[in-house]
């Protein structure tokens, strides 16, 4: 059905497929590198790409994801502070920006 390069790796034994309804195979392939910066731009090496909107809302959605995480573990910017209703703008693609150099 599918012939190819995968974009990136995947964890081997995380991948699973169904078969629904007769006639569709959903298969879940769970990524390796799973960072904001890390927002695939195909799934196979040159083709099935994401339409640009597509790729738009996943790179929102892995950095507002990012910034939960580190709100959470007290690493951010923002230790504490609830993310998950929160809409970004503005620097957001391959994960947003890089606040690891700056103080507490």
């Amino acid at each position: 059905l599918l012939q190819g390069k995968l974009f990136d790796s995947t964890v081997a034994d995380e991948g699973t497929w169904t078969l629904e309804d007769r006639k569709l195979i959903r298969i879940v392939l769970t990524k390796t590198n799973r960072d904001a910066g890390n927002c695939w731009t195909s799934l196979l090496e040159n083709e099935y790409a994401a339409d640009p909107w597509v790729q738009d809302q996943m790179q929102r959605k892995l950095t507002l994801e990012r910034f939960q995480r580190e709100a959470s573990s007290g690493t951010g910017l923002n230790p504490g502070f609830d993310f998950s209703g929160a809409e970004i703008s503005g620097n957001y693609t391959k994960g947003g920006p890089d606040f690891s150099s700056l103080e507490k």
